[in-house]
């Protein structure tokens, strides 16, 4: 059941949840409808590709532990399988004029698709003042450049302040996550604890990862052009599967088959350990105060970064008023008559064939 989902589950986390949903309750009878929300609901308290997560979730139910690595895989195989295939041919052919035009049409489309995702996450993540006023503060720390992972921790102590202020002061100690300017080696070793650290602190959507790949691979690393980061987003969207198989195709092209496997690797191991671990620790978290108000703001601090690195990469995406025009079209689609987004994907593909 989930290779067939992993080969067809177009549309991002919230088609997956649903084609899910359809699979396991409603045609299958593996979980009742309220099992199923329960561990929705689990996926979001621990960090990582949330509709992976559940897909581990339901596997590691109904089959132990065997089962969670043979839903896991089973889900991301196809898509890391597809990812790679078009990055060997991008590799070797993405110069090409109709490769460019391609990508020209559908980079707006991706943009307008992330921004939307953005709209609906914030109306359901900011809950308060304080948490606007802290996702205010996490976009300005990140457009000034603070380490991302220094936004999230301050962003998640400052809730914990809340309710519980003498844990969020010893919380407030100096923490090992300052950033390095310095360019370094591509080895698959760093390749593969990039994506694991990137992997096991990721709360939000899959669009969220855009924000820690160009702090890391752009901007520290210099591994990558904002150009190249753009397309992996576009071919994450264009393909069926988890938007995690974005780092299949960064680390195909930066280290070829082996840092595409490295990289898809490290991304997914963690989900695949927070979901073995987390199972008996989810309704306590939810109960904790503390817990609940640190989920809260890591989730909104997710978002300014988020926020941060779709405006960074609009850029260079809308570089003139056709572009603009068809990211507006999209955004105007998806949010008012919440178009599914693989229509507007195709769209923008059959818009790059007419251009070339």
């Amino acid at each position: 059941m989930f290779l067939k989902l992993g080969t067809i589950a177009f549309g991002g986390p919230a088609a997956h949840v649903a084609m899910m949903e359809e699979e396991v309750v409603v045609r299958r009878n593996w979980l009742t409808r309220q099992e199923f929300l329960d561990y929705l609901g689990a996926t979001n308290l621990i960090p990582g590709p949330n509709s992976t997560e559940l897909a581990i979730h339901i596997g590691h139910l109904c089959g132990g532990p065997i089962g969670l690595v043979i839903a896991g895989a089973c889900f991301i195989l196809p898509a890391a399988l597809i990812v790679t295939a078009i990055a060997y041919l991008y590799a070797r052919f993405g110069q090409l004029p109709m490769a460019t035009d391609v990508l020209y049409t559908l980079k707006p489309v991706v943009i307008a698709i992330v921004v939307q995702a953005l709209v609906r996450l914030s109306r359901s993540a900011i809950k308060s003042r304080m948490l606007a006023g802290i996702g205010v503060a996490a976009v300005v720390a990140t457009a000034l450049g603070v380490n991302e992972l220094v936004v999230l921790l301050g962003a998640g102590v400052m809730m914990i302040a809340t309710v519980r202020p003498a844990r969020a002061a010893v919380m407030l100690l100096p923490t090992p996550f300052a950033a390095s300017a310095t360019a370094a080696p591509a080895t698959l070793l760093a390749l593969f604890g990039l994506f694991v650290k990137t992997g096991a602190v990721l709360f939000g959507s899959g669009y969220v990862l855009l924000a820690f790949l160009r702090a890391d691979f752009v901007d520290r690393l210099h591994w990558l052009t904002d150009r190249q980061l753009l397309d992996a987003i576009v071919v994450g969207q264009i393909t069926p599967g988890p938007v995690f198989t974005t780092a299949t195709f960064v680390g195909y092209v930066i280290a070829g088959w082996r840092g595409g496997a490295v990289a898809t690797l490290g991304i997914f191991l963690p989900a695949f350990v927070f979901v073995a671990l987390s199972g008996p620790l989810i309704p306590r978290l939810r109960r904790s105060p503390a817990a609940g108000a640190a989920l809260d703001g890591v989730t909104v601090a997710s978002l300014a970064l988020m926020a941060v690195v779709t405006w960074q990469l609009g850029r260079s995406a809308l570089p003139d008023m056709l572009t603009w025009g068809i990211a507006g079209v999209s955004l105007f689609l998806l949010l008012r008559f919440r178009v599914n987004s693989a229509w507007l994907v195709g769209a923008g593909l059959i818009a790059g064939i007419v251009i070339h």
